[in-house]
């Protein structure tokens, strides 16, 4: 039965809505002043057209991205706040355990635990430098519709909640400060769909039936309370789609889930138009209030139809406007020839095949994507010669690699990550030539490793090994790099016919021998100038690079 106050609060929310849907917003070309360039369109054909990645990313090669929000609080891995209304899952077991029922506790009651109370990002940030980082990413929102930033058209931010900082601000400052690139990743275009188990209920047991928090909660819920003024629809999504009545077992449950809110919907909700203008708005907020140079969107295509592409449209005629020129990059998803180049493609946790023609970009995460205290415990992280090794591959392709580092809730990295930091920044110290501000040879590499190209493709792969080598060209050099400690000779199999003068060891000027025949160039390794890692070799000629 629908109360009287219930069927009230219904409509003065639809009111709230109509009203953010009446909002205008701004047209993509409304930041070019007089002068400028001539505005891009909103359009794939016209992102094709105009956009180029800009020098600065293609030296860069290497970024860190801190996948930091609300969700790291309970240390129990990625997608927490999902899960933890998933009868069965264990986030939902984790969460009766140490919070209670999501019925009595939601997760809006995990954002106000978020304190980051021992939170230096300046002190993070001087690590990931020294790690070789040239660019470094924050999470502006993940799809539990959270934003870490002083946002002006969603209540539930960072700055009013949790930390009570702008987190996002005080990363870009530092970042910048430090002479890094700072970019921000917007996940919030799928918490419409991820989100609607917030109001299902759990389909056995003591409590079965009874709807979880975001069903029940709304404004004039909060009076008296730590969220007063806030409207809990506002953070959940509104019920577009939740669990219907009558489910009777969590394998049902989980088979509807499946088949509904669970599939990875990219087109706008025809149900919730005010969802769409809203984001819109915000995304617009955060790349105008920050100006990042780069802004990730964890979509196939850009987020939610003709929405993604007014606001990558807007921020690429702002960067017009401000420099004249494209120098920022967004970076978006599984993006088919049609549309390439129109922005750079991000690949997550995965590999290409081969040297691609437009510049790309791997995601990929040490361990969990959220924090996991068993990845510490059982020592389960990607160890620094898996990164390093992932690094060249990438670049050896014409990639770059953007490595995640967890963070805990309250803002620190453990010891374990740091020791993997600290042992990336050793070798890219000494071999990081090879690398950074480097370009595709005329091969990527070589050796007895297959590599299975595609999103995702990092799972089950195989360990690459000293026998398999990636190419980079810089300047009149060309750079060798073994993915693995080599032996006393390293083969060159792509150089046998190709005419050497020198080679030396990258970071040193010292010559090392090598001979020519036709399986390959030959080059003999010092054992003590080799690494457990891999080593890169320097290698110059008439006609190399």
């Amino acid at each position: 039965m629908i109360t009287r106050r219930r069927l009230t609060q219904q409509v003065l929310a639809l009111g709230a809505l109509a009203a953010l849907c009446r909002r205008p917003l701004q047209a993509a070309d409304a930041v070019a002043g007089a002068g400028a360039p001539e505005p891009i369109a909103p359009t794939w054909e016209a992102l094709r057209e105009r956009y180029q990645a800009p020098d600065w990313f293609r030296d860069a090669k290497f970024g860190i991205w801190a996948h930091w929000s609300a969700q790291c609080v309970p240390e129990a891995g990625d997608w927490y706040a999902r899960d933890m209304y998933i009868q069965g899952s264990r986030a939902y077991e984790h969460h009766l355990r140490h919070y209670g029922h999501p019925a009595d506790v939601g997760f809006m009651e995990i954002d106000r635990l978020w304190t980051a109370a021992n939170w230096d990002p300046g002190e993070l940030l001087d690590l990931y430098r020294d790690a070789g980082a040239r660019y470094f990413v924050a999470l502006a929102n993940h799809h539990d519709n959270f934003d870490t930033y002083a946002s002006r058209y969603h209540a539930w931010n960072a700055t009013r909640i949790g930390p009570r900082r702008d987190i996002i601000g005080e990363w870009s400052r530092a970042a910048r400060a430090r002479g890094l690139r700072f970019g921000v990743s917007n996940h919030s275009a799928h918490a419409w769909h991820w989100f609607q188990v917030a109001y299902g209920y759990d389909p056995e047991g003591p409590r079965r039936g009874e709807r979880y928090d975001a069903w029940r909660l709304t404004r004039f819920d909060g009076d008296g309370r730590w969220w007063q003024g806030l409207d809990p629809q506002e953070l959940y999504g509104g019920a577009t789609m939740p669990m219907p009545e009558g489910i009777g077992s969590i394998a049902e449950a989980n088979a509807w889930h499946s088949a509904h809110d669970g599939v990875w919907d990219e087109a706008p909700p025809l149900a919730n138009p005010a969802f769409v203008h809203q984001w819109a708005l915000r995304c617009q907020d955060l790349l105008e209030s920050y100006q990042p140079d780069l802004v990730y969107f964890d979509n196939s295509g850009l987020p939610l139809g003709q929405a993604g592409l007014d606001v990558t449209a807007r921020y690429y005629n702002a960067a017009l406007a401000r420099h004249g020129r494209l120098d920022v990059v967004a970076t978006a998803k599984n993006i088919p020839p049609a549309h390439a180049g129109a922005v750079v493609e991000d690949v997550e946790r995965g590999y290409r095949a081969g040297i691609e023609p437009h510049p790309w970009q791997t995601d990929t995460c040490i361990g969990d994507w959220h924090y996991n205290r068993e990845r510490f415990e059982q020592r389960s992280y990607m160890d620094a010669a898996a990164v390093i090794h992932r690094l060249c591959d990438v670049v050896s392709k014409n990639g770059n690699l953007l490595l995640s580092v967890p963070l805990r809730g309250d803002g620190t990295i453990d010891a374990e990550e740091r020791r993997i930091v600290g042992r990336i920044g050793a070798w890219n110290r000494r071999f990081g030539e090879a690398v950074f501000a480097t370009r595709p040879w005329r091969i990527h590499g070589e050796g007895p490793t297959p590599v299975r190209a595609g999103a995702f493709s990092e799972f089950g792969a195989a360990a690459f090994t000293a026998a398999d080598i990636r190419y980079t060209t810089r300047e009149r050099s060309l750079y060798a790099i073994t993915l693995g400690r080599p032996g006393d000779v390293v083969t060159l199999p792509a150089l046998a016919g190709v005419a050497v003068q020198r080679v030396e060891m990258a970071g040193t000027n010292a010559p090392l021998r090598f001979r020519r025949d036709a399986r390959g160039l030959h080059v003999s390794v010092p054992a003590a100038l080799a690494d457990d890692i891999g080593v890169a070799l320097r290698i110059r000629g008439g006609r190399l690079a």
